[in-house]
């Protein structure tokens, strides 16, 4: 994109099938980024995660849903420059298991639910022995 007029050098555009994933693909790029020195200047849309925007000045980077990267068609927008494609195989992201959540022990019945039983009982004319 160098030789045609442009806010930046290259633009990335990456897809996802679900919102999670487009998400995890924008924390994934900004966490690799980041370790190399390298911070966002801008971001759009990730609260709704369907169109992801990341302006590192040359670099640009558009991460979509599948589905909206189909509506907006930006490479036909860009058809006149050179492409690179990658295979979707080729990058693997690792994701750390955080810890175990602690399983909290259920507690026992409290004094007003107990009260609630007795009241119940002495309704319906049983006896709480």
């Amino acid at each position: 994109m160098r030789k045609i007029p442009s806010v930046s050098d290259y633009f990335i555009i990456v897809s996802g099938s679900s919102t999670t994933q487009v998400r995890a693909i924008s924390d994934k790029i900004i966490e690799a980024l980041k370790a190399k020195g390298e911070r966002v200047w801008h971001s759009e849309g990730a609260r709704e995660a369907i169109w992801i925007l990341l302006d590192y000045g040359d670099v640009v980077v558009h991460i979509f849903l599948k589905e909206t990267r189909a509506f907006y068609g930006l490479e036909k927008l860009w058809s006149n420059v050179p492409k690179k494609k990658f295979a979707e195989s080729g990058f693997k992201v690792r994701v750390k298991a955080g810890p175990k959540p602690k399983r909290v022990a259920k507690k026992a019945a409290g004094k007003k639910k107990r009260q609630n039983v007795l009241w119940r009982s002495r309704k319906r004319g049983r006896s709480t022995s």
